[in-house]
């Protein structure tokens, strides 16, 4: 963990810091990437997880549209820019450590790939998994506009 994180564990609310001095201390990984759960701002409903880099995070937070890195497309994702599915940023957070973002956004329509609404959709019990989410549009059409 970074000084800076260890540092505001303390600090009381309303606390500022730097975007910069955030973004500096986000504990990426190796590829220069950060996972970031995606969760529809008034549900709750945990949509998908993705990755973003300190390019994506910094589109998404001053434009509003929620952009990822595609590591099988090595380059920058804007949800919804093949599916029209967008994602709308309504709040966005570091975990404790910063290690983790958690973004609180409006889902247009699914955030599945599969034309699901979430991306966890195969519940694990006991000895089995059950498909427990319904598609709501055919994937075939969903990515018909690319």
């Amino acid at each position: 963990m970074s000084d800076v994180f260890k540092r505001l564990e303390r600090v009381p609310t309303g606390t500022r810091e730097s975007l910069d001095t955030i973004l500096d201390s986000v504990g990426w990984n190796d590829a220069g990437l950060i996972p970031a759960i995606a969760q529809q701002h008034d549900s709750g409903e945990v949509l998908m997880m993705a990755w973003m880099n300190r390019q994506s995070l910094k589109e998404t937070l001053a434009t509003g549209w929620v952009c990822y890195w595609s590591r099988s497309r090595g380059k920058l994702w804007r949800k919804g820019e093949s599916s029209g599915q967008m994602q709308t940023l309504k709040a966005a957070h570091l975990d404790c450590d910063g290690d983790t973002l958690l973004l609180s956004v409006d889902q247009t329509g699914p955030a599945c790939h599969t034309g699901r609404r979430s991306c966890f959709y195969v519940a694990l019990a006991g000895d089995g998994a059950t498909v427990d989410g319904d598609t709501l549009i055919d994937p075939d059409q969903l990515y018909a506009r690319s």
